[in-house]
């Protein structure tokens, strides 16, 4: 029986532990307290351990105080005496539990940004003035002075006095003279030798057996009058002079040459607008202070422990207790869920809550005799 007792009452520590360790999760936390959370986080973890380790070595204590305990008598004191709550009451049951490590808040100052120096850079100072200044320098340039001229008039030959052989050309004069166009001829025709007497002579007549006359007649030769051009006088040449040919012409002549003189150009200015440096760059150290800021700390005020506490449990805890303290949570304001006379969860989570905002022990996994007094149930 004590054996179970005790296991049970170190599981209850371990779930005490794990249940610390989840609300201790849950913490807000700082900007610097992160660190510190994951420490304790790894603290809680190694107690965890530590305690199962504890645990197995306490079983197997308890074994050898059992194996001792039947050849020592019952008033003699045991190295296991240590392992019970103290004061243990028949019909009562207990757990032992880690009491977590508690833990403040402080503010402290810490240093954010030592202090430095900043270099800052004073630009240079410009201003704008006018200036004169040379455009173009003094020079000479040469200016031509044209040459002069007039108009004359002048006696100039065009053609100068030659030879031309001129031609003579021939004379013609027309003549006249007789062409034989047809000789004289004999020829007989037919007819009296009187009706040839104007055109012809006839130099015989003959008749012929039908009592035609026949008259040979001499025809004369026929001239034709023809008239025509000869040359009278042949063509020929002679020498011609041909005079000099001279015309009156308008020229200009050169009174007086091109000349060149020497003109002086002065030197040309102008004002312009020029940018002149008033003051260098110069850099200039500006000291920047160091700064502060307030961070958040948690200090350990006490380390963990472990502790007896009274609990309820099936010895004590009947479905009369278990009704009873549903209907009491529901009434303080807490959902303890339907009076079934059943230990649920939500009952575990009701009382629980319920202990904490009384300030009273409680667990995640029992529910302390100190809820049922302040609930004023009997049990």
């Amino acid at each position: 029986m004590r054996v179970q007792l005790q296991r049970a009452c170190l599981g209850a520590a371990i779930a005490a532990t794990l249940a610390g360790c989840a609300t201790s999760s849950n913490e807000t936390v700082t900007a610097t307290g992160i660190a510190d959370q994951e420490k304790i986080v790894a603290q809680q973890k190694d107690q965890i351990a530590s305690l199962q380790n504890e645990l197995s070595a306490r079983e197997r204590e308890l074994a050898s105080a059992r194996e001792a305990a039947g050849s020592q008598s019952a008033d003699t004191p045991t190295a296991a005496a240590e392992l019970f709550p103290p004061d243990a009451k028949p019909g009562r049951c207990y757990a032992r539990v880690l009491i977590p490590a508690k833990f403040r808040t402080e503010q402290e100052s810490v240093l954010l940004k030592e202090q430095s120096q900043r270099v800052e850079i004073v630009p240079a100072q410009y201003e704008t003035v006018e200036e004169s200044v040379l455009i173009r320098e003094a020079s000479t340039r040469l200016e031509i002075v044209p040459a002069q001229y007039e108009t004359v008039e002048e006696r100039v030959l065009v053609q100068p006095e030659s030879t031309l052989i001129e031609k003579i050309p021939a004379t013609y004069r027309t003549v006249t003279e007789q062409v034989l166009v047809t000789p004289a001829r004999t020829e007989w025709k037919r007819g009296a030798a009187g009706s040839f007497a104007g055109t012809a002579t006839v130099l015989d007549s003959r008749s012929t057996d039908t009592g035609e006359i026949m008259c040979l007649v001499e025809i004369p030769a026929e001239y034709r009058t023809v008239t025509k051009t000869v040359v009278d006088k042949p063509a020929s040449t002679r020498e011609v002079k041909v005079p000099a040919q001279y015309n009156t012409v308008q020229k200009t002549v050169v009174v007086k040459p091109a000349t060149t003189r020497e003109i002086n150009v002065p030197a040309e200015y102008g004002t312009v607008e020029v940018t002149k440096l008033v003051s260098p760059a110069a850099d200039r150290k500006i000291d920047i202070p160091a700064e502060y800021g307030e961070v958040t700390k948690r200090v350990k005020v006490s380390e963990d422990e472990l502790e007896w506490r009274q609990v309820l449990c099936d010895v004590n805890l009947t479905p009369t207790t278990i009704r009873d303290l549903q209907t009491s949570l529901t009434e303080a304001g807490y959902q303890a869920g339907p009076a079934d006379g059943r230990l649920g969860p939500q009952t575990l989570s009701a009382a629980n809550a319920y202990a904490q905002a009384k300030g009273l022990p409680a667990g995640s996994n029992y529910i302390t005799v100190q809820v049922a007094d302040k609930l004023g149930l009997n049990y």
